[in-house]
This record gives structure tokens, sequence and C-alpha cells, in this order.
């Protein structure tokens, strides 16, 4: 939970509240107050219903900040930099660099930990209830998910993962949005709207991923099996093998390594070998054949094609560009 909760009919309501928690100065870009830290904080109305917040800042020393919520909402944030403690009805929460945060809330009493002199660096995007009840529904005019649903018989409901190699692509251009000055809102409309879709996707629409539970040591077994993969990356091992490698079972090795990482184990794997393709092509000592082979690609054009599909360059091409 951040900076962004949201009214159905006043979206300021709450935002207003926590600003004034903060010290900051009730403008376009809300900077820190100087007793307190240095940074800022810029929102942005991509449309009436959708309040987009951009934090940078740094507090000079450890902060704890109590919030009760007016209203209903939901939130979706991106921890790009430093992190933040969040306590909600007795239980701790972490936002962390590198994690994708989806948060269902009604009305709750929060309180953020912050620490002093990190930088920290966030994209905030909330929506009201009445907005997310209107992107579950289907063509037909049913509702596949309710607000109500997902928070069940608690106040707060909070889901998190890694970011996924496509959200990281999609919050990248969406933050080059936000840099540009005379940005339409129709550009960061669209880019938002493709960030929550893919969160609902990946938190609700996948309801196994959705719904594994998972211990501590169920995370450290799937982490392990991350870095298996990225060992074995020329000769893997079937998923059957890599769950008898970590002791878990494969249902929820497929299901955790999706919770926690955003993609299928062998999509992940996909995503790393051409990386390292990408990177060892930029090194300029292998041609396309030899690198093909030693990321584990045994048909040079199933290569080239992967390659292309998320480049956007034939790797020969790549390669002859490289060179000049």
């Amino acid at each position: 939970m951040g900076w962004t909760e949201l009214s159905s009919t006043n979206i300021q309501e709450n935002i207003h509240l926590f600003f004034d928690r903060m010290n900051l100065d009730q403008k376009t870009k809300l900077t820190l107050h100087p007793e307190v830290g240095e940074g800022y904080v810029r929102r942005f109305l991509p449309r009436y219903d959708m309040e987009v917040v951009v934090s940078d800042y740094t507090f000079y020393r450890s902060q704890s900040i109590s919030l009760s919520t007016k209203s209903p909402m939901v939130e979706l944030n991106f921890c790009l930099k430093g992190e933040r403690g969040i306590s909600v009805q007795g239980k701790e929460h972490q936002l962390l660099p590198g994690l994708c945060s989806l948060q269902f809330m009604s009305e709750v009493e929060a309180r953020f930990e912050y620490v002093g002199n990190e930088p920290f660096y966030m994209l905030g995007i909330g929506i009201p209830v009445s907005t997310f009840h209107h992107f579950m529904e289907e063509s037909n005019g049913q509702r596949s998910i309710e607000f109500g649903q997902v928070l069940g018989k608690q106040s707060f409901r909070i889901f998190q993962e890694k970011l996924s190699p496509a959200a990281s692509v999609a919050l990248q251009r969406v933050m080059q949005y936000v840099a540009k000055p005379g940005t339409k809102k129709i550009e960061m409309e669209t880019g938002v709207l493709g960030l929550l879709s893919m969160a609902f996707q990946s938190f609700l629409l996948d309801s196994e991923t959705a719904s594994v539970p998972l211990s501590k040591r169920d995370k450290e077994k799937i982490a392990q099996a991350r870095v298996i993969m990225l060992e074995c990356m020329v000769d893997p091992p079937s998923l059957p093998e890599l769950s008898r490698m970590i002791g878990l079972n494969d249902y929820k090795l497929k299901t955790g390594f999706k919770a926690m990482f955003g993609t299928t184990v062998f999509g992940y794997l996909r995503e790393k070998r051409l990386e390292k393709a990408l990177f060892l092509l930029q090194q300029g000592e292998m041609n396309v054949t030899e690198t093909s082979s030693a990321i584990g690609y045994t048909n040079t054009s199933y290569f080239a094609e992967a390659f292309r599909e998320k480049y956007g360059v034939n790797p020969s091409v790549f390669v002859r560009r490289s060179s000049k």
C-alpha cells in the first residue's frame, strides 16, 4: 500500500491525507520538506479514475508513518530502488526492488516504515473498486472476479512476485512517458492499462498461481531450481528431474515458480538463454552458430527465430551492426 488510496467518488481524498502525513506540499510535483529529507513525488491523472504516482526521495532519518485509509481501492506498485515496510493488521510486508505488488484494501490502519538515508524509488497505480469491477467484466457483461471475493473476510490482501521480462519492458515504457515532457494522456493510459492487465492476469486470472501457498522452505527450493536451470542452461533437466533435485513436487514447482518469477520454468530459461546470447554476440568472439550452441540451442534456425522474436532483429543482422 502506498500513495494512491483512491475513492470511487473522490479519488483525491486519501492521497491528500497521506501527503499531509509525509510533509509534502500539495502541488503537481510534491517536494519533501527540507527538514525531513530530499526528493519528490509526481502525480499523473491519465483519466478521471486512475492515479499514477512516481516517488523518488530519501529520508534523512528512519521514519514510521501511520495512516487510516478512508475508501476501498486497488493499488499496483513497482519498487525500483530501496525498500519500504508495511504493517497491516499485525502482519508485516516488504516492498523490495524488483518486486511487483498488487494490493486490495478496504478501510484499514497501516504503518509505513522507511530506512533513513536510503533512496526510495517507486511507481504506484491506484484505481477505485468500481474501475476494478469494470476491468473484470467479460464481453457478455458477466463479472469474473469481485473485489469482495479477493478480500474475503480480510480488509487487506497483497500479492507479490518478481517482475517478469514482459512487465519490465512495459514498466520501462511507462517510466519513459513519465520522464518525457508533453506526454499525451492516451500514451500514459495505454501503458498503465498494460501493466494492470499483466498484473491481473498473473495474480488473479491464473487461478493456479493465485492460490498456491508457498512456505519459506518452498521458496528456497524454488530459488534453488532457478539457479540449477541457469547453471545447466545448455543441457537443462526436465521438470520431473528438477522436481526430484530440489525435493518439491512438480505441481508446486510449476505454480510456485510462476508466482515468484512471473513466468514458467522453461519460459524463464528461454529468456536467460537469449539474454546470454545477446551478450555473447555483443562481445564479437562467437558467430551465430557458435552462440546458438553455447546457450543450448541445437537448431540454429530455432535460435534465430527466438532471438528475432525477442529483440526484433535476426542475430546475423545484429552481428553485422555490432561490428560496424
